[in-house]
Order: structure tokens, then sequence, then C-alpha cells
């Protein structure tokens, strides 16, 4: 690769590792194009796949400040620049490495803190950004019928005592 081909390179890594939410970092050795095409396809837009030299990635993402576990660009090394949510990202490297062995997780950075292969099959678990706050509205839904039950307690409280009180007179007259 010319000088010119390695710095044209460095400088479209640097710009991936600055522009992405996440950085997921895989091994790829012994899947064939047509499962790259495959695992390419499965980021639906949300991230890019991209194979380059381990040397090129480690300086390109020197240069974007980005700090990367000892050992990550060892073999040949495949990264998920995600632009999307990164959980969607993860979810698609975890099923796909299910399916194809072949394909391991090496770990990842997600801002600015490094994950483990096994902080990323967690990130996976994670359900998506939907789900999560339809959920959080369901909490602050009941939370506020909650506070509504209470503030309306003493009120239905008073209104049976008076309405005992009214029944009592009655009965004694």
């Amino acid at each position: 690769m010319a000088r010119t081909d390695k710095s044209a390179a460095i400088a479209e890594l640097k710009e991936l590792f600055e522009n992405s939410t996440a950085v997921l970092f895989t091994e790829y050795r012994g899947l064939t194009v047509g499962q790259m095409k495959d695992l390419r396809r499965s980021f639906q837009g949300g991230a890019v796949y991209k194979v380059a030299k381990n040397t090129l990635l480690d300086i390109a993402a020197k240069q974007a400040g980005i700090e990367v576990a000892e050992g990550t660009f060892q073999g040949p090394t495949a990264v998920a620049f995600v632009t999307g949510e990164a959980p969607e990202a993860a979810k698609a490297l975890k099923t796909f490495a299910k399916e194809n062995e072949a394909l391991i997780l090496k770990g990842g950075v997600m801002d600015g803190a490094q994950l483990s292969a096994d902080d990323v099959k967690q990130l996976a678990e994670l359900e998506s950004r939907e789900v999560l706050l339809a959920k959080s509205a369901g909490v602050l839904k009941a939370l506020m019928y909650q506070a509504a039950y209470v503030l309306n307690a003493p009120a239905t409280k008073a209104v049976r005592t008076i309405d005992a009180l009214r029944a009592k007179q009655e009965a004694a007259a």
C-alpha cells in the first residue's frame, strides 16, 4: 500500500472513529465474502462494517483520541462503526456470531469507555430504545396515578366520614 493510500485510509478511519457513537471490534477469520456481505446487511444502515489493517486502525484510533484495549488489534480485525443505536448493532453482531462461529467479538468502545466481549453481549441484550421509552412512560403514568390517588384520598375520606355522621344523626332522630 502506497504512503498516500495509507494516509487516506487513516484519515477515513479517523473520521469514522470520531463520528461513531460506538465502535465494536470483531475477528472475521474464516468468514466468506458472502457471509461478510450478509453481516453488513444485518446492520440496516445503523453501522458501517470495515476491514482494515491493524496498524492503520491503531493509528486512526489514537489520532481520534480513542483508547483501545491491549491486544484488540491482533489477528484479522473488522470494525463496526456504529452511527445508530449501539444495542441494535451489538444485537446484529451477536446474532450473526451465533449463526457463524467464525465471527468472534473482541470488544469495543462506547462513550469513551472500553467494552469487553461480554460487555458487548450484554449491550446486545438491551431492549430497543422505543421499548425502554415506553416502559419509562408507563412508570411515570403509574406514579402520576398513585400521586392523584394519594391527593384524592383525604377528600374521599372526609366525604365518607360526613356521610356516616349524617346517617348516624338520622338514625338517632
